[in-house]
Parts: C-alpha cells; structure tokens; sequence
C-alpha cells in the first residue's frame, strides 16, 4: 500500500505540473502544442499500447501453452515498427499541412475537403464507442488486482474490493487526465513505460537466479519435463493459426491512441530518434514479458505451487518472492500498464467529442479555454460510461478487446496508410474504407468465424477487414473522381 500510494502520489503531482504546462489552449490540452521529447513520445506511445496485455496477457499464455504464444509479441513488433517508418513521419508532418489537424478525424476531414462532416462524425463515433469499451476493460483488469492483492481489505465480500480497484484506478487516471490533458497523459505514460520495463527486467532474473534457481539450464529442463515442445516456436501450428497470430500488427496503423502521439513528437525530425527509443523499450520489454511466462511456470512447477490463472503469474511471483516494499512496485508497474492506456483513450474520446461534436456542430467560434473545459467534462462522461459497464466482473468485456484493436485496425489502418501515401486517393473511398473494414469485422464476429473458419480453425477478424477495406478504398477512389484528393494533396 505504500508503494502503491507513492504511486499515485506521483501520477497525480505530474497532472499538476502538466496544468500549469499546457492547458492555455485546445492544442495544449489535446496535443501538448506539439512539443514532445522524443523519449517522452516514444515511451508515452508503447505504454498506451501495451497496456495489462504485456504484464498479464502474454505471460499468461506463454505458461499456459509454450513458446508458440510468442508469435502475437513478434507480429505486434513488425507492425509497431512499419508503423513508425511509414505513418509516424508522414502523419506528424501533414496533420500540420493539412489545417494544423488536433484529431485524427479533422486530420482525415482536411485531408478530404468534400467528404468532411461524415467523416469526422463517423469516425468519431467509432473512436467514442469502441474506446468506452476499451477503457471498460482496463477498468476491469484494475479491479481485478486489488481483488488478487488486497482481498477481504475493503470489505467482506470479493465485490467491494473489485469496486474499490475500478473507482481507484478510474479517479486517478480521471484527475490527472482531467487536470493537465495531453501532456499530463504523456509524461505519466513515460514514468509508467520506465517502471514496466523495469518490472520486467527484474523478475525474470529474481525468478531464473534467485533463491532456488538455477538459470535458463534448469527452466529448459523443467520445461521439457512439462512438455517437449513447450519451447518450440512451430510445434502444432497450423499456417492459419500463425497468420492470425503475427497478422495482430496489422491493427497498428489504426490505433488513434498510439498514433495520435507520432503528431505530437515536436519535430518531424525527433520521429526518428523516438522511433528507436520506442523499439528498443518493446523489445527489452517483450523479451521480460516472455521470461515471466516461461521461468515463471518453471518455478511453479519445480516448486510444486498451483495456479488457477495463469494470466495472473506476474501477481503471484510479486507476492512469492519479494520484499512487500518491492511488491508494492511491481504491482504498481501492472497498474501503470492499465492506466496509461486508459489515460491515452480517455483523451483520444475526449478530444474527438469536443473537436468533432461540439466545435463541429454546436459552437463553431468556442473560445480556447471552452474546447479545453469541454473536453475536460467529455474525459468524466466517458470514464462514468467505462465504469458502468466494468461495473459487472463476469461480464466479456476483456474479450471485446482484441475484438476493438481488430476493428479499429480494419477501418483506420488502410485508410490512414493510404490518405498518407496515395495521392490518387478519394474521399468516398476514405468513407467507404471506413465503413466497410468496421463492418467486416462486425460480422466476422457476429458469425464466429474467428473460432472456426469453414471447418477449419478460426481467423482473426482483421485479416478479412483489412483486405476488404483495402480493396473498397481502392475501387471507390478509381471510380470515383479524384480531382479534389489531388489537389489536396499538391
């Protein structure tokens, strides 16, 4: 408790500072007036990413089925990196060209002049709907924690200490998102990324040396005691299984999260400085992630000490093997990975309420500091929405999240690779690209063919919504004329 309240003490007085940094205008408060150091960008983009997925997702499945599970990580990597060649530069450097764009729906309005209003709105829509629900099952993983760590502390009954962990990590996340905006957002991500990776250097070398280990000799031995193949790469997958797997990167270039952070980075230059600082904090904290899971079910097994969820290895190697001083620290690096990504797409939904609903439809002259208080209330509204719905732990909330960055990635990835890179490029096939990808991926799901696919095993709804949006921007825009994307665009 007094690592975690140290915690917390810090993310609040980092709001603070940012209050008093950049909250003067919508640019500030949305963007922190474009101005971010690339160490802080890069950080700030891969521990909104990441989220509990990287402390809690990845080992889970790495103890639970072997090496294999890997593939996920390897493919996010891929696509975190094209997306920092291709869209990061191009993306920091028109959303200023094209009306000094502070969303990523007034980006794609200015960059298709004739199809503005409808695009902003339904790709406003889309961020607002999607991202509550995101933010929901955030909710959910922070309340689940305190259940885990702090059972039976806030009352008698597993309830009350799940709604203690929703409404304490919600209202902090709420008041320094609230007070200090982007940049608050961005500098508590860059503390958080710091404390994760951290996190993930240390135990997997405590959990491989300490006390009783004996090093990576003694895991593969336990390991292959388990299972023989527990550490291959390629044993039973299928070509199927590990397209779905890898193709998970393909959601990168859509994430309005992630990529809102490539337009705050303060020059088109720092892009690539970030860049290389953001990929090698993925792939040191990658490689933590994949230690966890797999010493973390050596030490268990040699030690004979059941798990009932595997995704909860992280946890319980925190409360088994250090000082509670230290435990207090590495359950807060699980924490930090819920909020920065909470944080991040309170923002995104915020800005997007208050730059393309409010500005957009019901005060066109708002003052500055009005847009910047309206999307301080559209930060609570959302938040109250999220906890609404996390309010019911049995709920598949945790289950819409892959089915969210698949959604996303099908409607905006095509369409934001190809508003940068293609002049030829029409505003009824941005729309229409969209559309089509959100809706594909809709009903890929609704029909559960990504648990089973004509018989065979099932493929990840993105790999359907990205070709079918690909293709539908591509058709539209050839038939469609295309004489005002390319005088946009010269």
């Amino acid at each position: 408790m007094i690592s975690l309240t140290l915690y917390f003490v810090l993310m609040l007085g980092i709001g603070l500072y940012a209050w008093k940094k950049s909250t003067e205008d919508s640019e500030g408060y949305l963007l922190g007036g474009r101005n971010l150091h690339p160490a802080v960008a890069a950080l700030s983009a891969g521990a909104s990413d990441m989220s509990g997925w990287l402390l809690m997702g990845l080992p889970g499945a790495l103890y639970a089925s072997g090496l294999v599970e890997a593939w996920i990580g390897i493919g996010l990597f891929l696509g975190a990196l094209v997306n920092w060649v291709v869209v990061a530069p191009r993306l920091r450097e028109q959303t200023v060209s094209y009306g000094n764009a502070l969303t990523i729906p007034e980006f794609l309005a200015n960059r298709f002049p004739d199809k503005a209003t409808l695009l902003r709105v339904v790709s406003a829509v889309i961020i607002v709907v999607f991202f509550t629900v995101y933010t929901a099952a955030g909710l959910v993983g922070g309340g689940k924690l305190f259940v885990t760590s702090f059972a039976g502390l806030f009352g008698d009954v597993g309830m009350s200490d799940y709604m203690f962990g929703i409404w304490m990590t919600a209202g902090v996340v709420l008041a320094y998102t609230m007070i200090g905006g982007f940049l608050a957002v961005s500098l508590t991500d860059f503390c958080q990324g710091c404390i994760m990776v951290v996190a993930l250097i240390l135990m997997p070398i405590v959990v491989l040396w300490g006390g009783q280990g004996d090093g990576f000799a003694q895991m593969e031995v336990t390991l292959t005691e388990i299972d023989p193949n527990f550490l291959s790469l390629t044993h039973g997958l299928t070509f199927i299984g590990w397209l779905s797997a890898v193709t998970w990167g393909l959601g990168y270039f859509g994430q309005p999260h992630i990529i809102v952070r490539f337009m705050a980075v303060r020059s088109v230059e720092d892009v690539k400085v970030a860049r290389n600082i953001g990929m090698g904090w993925m792939l040191v904290s990658l490689i933590g992630a994949l230690g966890v899971g797999l010493a973390g079910r050596a030490y268990m097994q040699r030690n004979g000490i059941p798990l009932d969820d595997p995704e909860t290895i992280f946890i319980a190697l925190a409360h088994l093997l250090f000082h509670p001083l230290i435990t207090g620290f590495l359950l807060a690096a699980l924490l930090a990975a819920i909020m920065s990504t909470i944080s991040s797409q309170l923002l995104v939904s915020s800005s997007s309420l208050a730059e393309d609903f409010y500005r957009l439809f019901l005060r066109k002259d708002a003052s500055e500091r009005e847009i910047v208080n309206v999307g301080r209330v559209a930060v609570l509204i959302v938040s109250l929405a999220a906890i609404a719905i996390a309010g019911d732990p049995e709920s598949e909330v945790l289950q819409l999240v892959s089915n969210a960055w698949a959604g996303f990635g099908a409607a905006f990835g095509p369409m934001i690779l190809l508003a940068l890179t293609w002049r030829g490029m029409s505003g009824a096939g941005a729309v229409s690209g969209l559309i089509v990808g959100a809706l594909v991926v809709i009903v890929w799901i609704a029909m559960e063919w990504n648990a089973s696919f004509l018989g065979g095993p099932g493929v990840y709804e993105i790999i359907p919504g990205v070709i079918a949006s690909t293709l539908a921007i591509f058709a539209v825009s050839k038939m469609t004329s295309s004489k005002e994307a390319a005088a946009a665009m010269a």
